[in-house]
């Protein structure tokens, strides 16, 4: 009997005994379970790692790709619409007695224009202006970009290679009158330059067309102007003149369509962004050699890009261009705001935002002054960096081109020898002993030679462009283009360089532009590169491990820039130059909804926000849509918080050492963060 009960007592011990070996190893795994959690939380907190990536959210976004559910992600943070600009609707219809113009014009007005792609859409723009203007006839204008490009396939005239002729001249039926050429009486006289022809300045005022251009035009019926700086007519105009503002946006924004070609692939490029199942933004550099010249950047960049630009900065000086000095301090032209965001900057500045290391980034800008080796940072940051190379294939680019007349095979002339006269030098040198003949020339390579790099070494003087360079511009014109159809249809657009201090148009202002006039709720910054250059300097040592306080100015800045704040900065900054660029109020309107935003005004009274007028009533259906919009987005659960795929941002108490203790130091203002709450 004992030994039994011995044998059962020690059977219960050792049951007992292994329950509690389980019981133990089950609260070390939950003991080192929280430490790990813990340790993870400490160091994520303890810096925000700008190019880290997240192993967990590349496999939900890897997961949700091959589950097919990736096209319902969607970070409201990231990419939703900005909610007080919903209201604002594009509406650029006459609004008084706007008459047709009379068959019965003062006579035929011609031009040429020079410029890139910016110059070229708003020098045209202010073309049908003063058409309108004198009541004269409007020729297609020529736009020298092409013409001067030696066999540019002849599929086209210089003003289709770009634009729809057929398409212009419709749209603009009530407006002006617009024929395709002269008449064949008057050719043969303006090949002979018997018509008077002006030279008129970008900011010249309506008074100067109707005092010494109107005169002329009645009385040789033909008049000529050459377009050079981008626009011939102010930008803003006397309030009594809304109605040729508005002429303006329909222009721009209604009948410069591109010609169908460039149209259809621009759309393909869009359509093959979105299969990929994600929003994407567009980034425009704006590293331009004539605006960096202009703005005194050549010491951001090295070695012969410096040189570059300061020649062209030199010539600028003599033209009288540029009333400064040949040398400045690029660094402090940076902090003023003058110069642009360096690529790498911005990849830092969208990171802090908490755009994720996958997101699709569409580089625009055919010409990006000191080439790859800028990308370089942005390229380590976000790797789904593409431009129109990636996604067209080089067939559907010549395509676009069309059949062109081949250029001469092999235009590389050698260098003079230098070393024949050396060597004459030498023989002719005094008695000997003599020094050692100079050495042997080594071979002088084809690409060390050819195009601005041959020059700059050799020479002093930048030769005339080359048929080569010219059918490039001439391509640059297309590649623009298409960036700009994907830079409107995009989720976000950034702009690197915008609102230059030069006056000119640019790219980036355009499409900002654009995009505020076709739908202003779009996700378009507007950044302040002086506050933004200041910031990037705090954490200059740090930049890719910056302060968490110093994130959320950043996030705090460029929230704010993408709604009324921004519109107004936008408005005092950019219309003065291009009024497309900032087409409110005049060509927009406002459908009724909880808030009425108040009436900005400028120091000279012009009203910079909210002076739009209430949507008429044929548009009340968009009223309904608005309306539902906003209860569909106020209803909805963020059921993409599981998805989501920004930086995890933890809030820790630091110290001072990045400059800044709280936003409050930075903004008086106390306003909401996100606008679009």
């Amino acid at each position: 009997m004992v030994p039994l009960l011995l044998l059962f007592h020690f059977l219960l011990l050792h049951m007992v005994f292994k329950s509690k070996i389980k019981w133990i190893a089950l609260f070390v795994l939950v003991l080192s379970f929280v430490s790990l959690i813990r340790h993870l939380s400490i160091a994520r907190s303890s810096s925000v790692d700008l190019v880290q990536y997240s192993a967990l959210a590349g496999f939900r976004d890897d997961f949700a790709s091959i589950l097919g559910t990736r096209q319902k992600y969607r970070n409201k943070k990231l990419w939703g619409v900005v909610k007080p600009l919903k209201s604002l609707q594009p509406y650029a219809n006459p609004r008084s007695n706007y008459a047709v113009p009379n068959k019965q014009s003062n006579g035929f007005i011609y031009a040429k224009i020079f410029g890139g792609f910016a110059n070229i859409r708003s020098s045209i723009c202010d073309l049908v202006i003063i058409s309108r203007l004198l009541n004269a006839t409007l020729v297609i204008p020529e736009i020298q970009e092409t013409t001067r490009s030696k066999g540019v396939s002849n599929k086209f005239n210089s003003f289709s290679y770009l634009y729809d002729e057929e398409q212009f001249i419709a749209s603009l039926t009530n407006d002006i009158l617009i024929v395709k050429s002269l008449p064949e009486n008057l050719k043969a006289a303006r090949k002979k330059n018997a018509f008077p022809t002006f030279k008129p300045k970008r900011s010249a005022n309506p008074k100067f067309y109707l005092k010494e251009v109107l005169p002329a035009l009645k009385k040789a019926k033909v008049i000529g102007l050459v377009i050079t700086d981008g626009g011939c007519l102010q930008s803003i105009l006397p309030s009594s003149m809304s109605e040729f503002q508005r002429l303006r946006c329909r222009v721009s924004f209604h009948a410069l369509q591109f010609r169908p070609e460039i149209r259809e692939l621009g759309h393909l490029m869009v359509d093959r962004l979105r299969a990929w199942g994600q929003p994407f933004l567009v980034f425009h550099p704006g590293l331009i050699r004539d605006t960096l010249a202009y703005n005194g950047c050549a010491e951001l960049f090295q070695d012969v890009h410096t040189e570059l630009i300061q020649y062209r900065r030199a010539q600028m000086i003599k033209r009288g261009i540029v009333n400064e000095e040949l040398s400045i301090d690029s660094h402090m032209r940076r902090e003023n705001g003058s110069c642009p965001l360096m690529p790498e900057e911005v990849g830092i500045l969208l990171r802090a935002m908490g755009y994720p290391p996958k997101t699709i980034v569409y580089l625009a800008g055919s010409e990006i002054f000191g080439g790859q080796r800028v990308l370089i940072p942005l390229r380590a940051m976000f790797a789904n960096l593409v431009d129109r190379t990636s996604l067209c294939t080089k067939a559907e680019l010549s395509d676009l081109v069309g059949p062109e007349t081949p250029l001469p095979l092999d235009l590389f002339k050698s260098p003079p020898v230098k070393r024949e006269k050396l060597k004459e030098e030498w023989n002719k040198a005094g008695p000997r002993p003599r020094p050692l003949p100079p050495p042997p020339d080594r071979p002088i390579y084809r690409h060390e030679k050819e195009g601005w790099y041959g020059w700059i070494t050799e020479t002093e003087t930048e030769p005339d462009p080359s048929p080569v360079d010219l059918r490039m511009q001439a391509h640059r014109l297309l590649w623009d283009a298409l960036d700009y159809i994907v830079s409107v249809e995009a989720d976000a657009f950034f702009p690197g360089f915008n609102n230059d201090a030069s006056g000119w148009p640019d790219f980036s202002s355009l499409v900002m532009g654009h995009r505020l006039y076709e739908v202003a709720s779009s996700r378009t910054y507007r950044p302040d590169r002086k506050f933004l250059a200041e910031l990037l300097n705090i954490t200059r040592d740090n930049l890719y491990h910056p302060k968490h306080n110093w994130t959320l100015v950043v996030q705090e800045h460029l929230n704010k820039s993408l709604g009324e704040e921004g519109l107004i900065r936008q408005s005092l900054l950019s219309k003065s130059a291009s009024f497309i660029s900032h087409p409110l109020p005049e060509c927009s309107c406002r459908i009724p909804s909880a808030e009425t935003p108040n009436i900005v005004r400028g120091k000279d009274a012009r009203v910079l926000y909210g002076g739009e007028e209430e949507c008429p009533k044929w548009m009340q259906h968009d009223e309904n849509i608005v309306s539902e919009s906003f209860a569909e987005e106020e209803g909805k659960t963020d059921d993409d918080d599981l998805l989501e795929y920004e930086s995890n941002l933890v809030e820790q108490p630091e110290s001072n050492s990045s400059g800044i203790t709280n936003t409050s130091l930075l903004f008086e203002q106390d306003e909401e963060m996100d606008p679009n709450d």
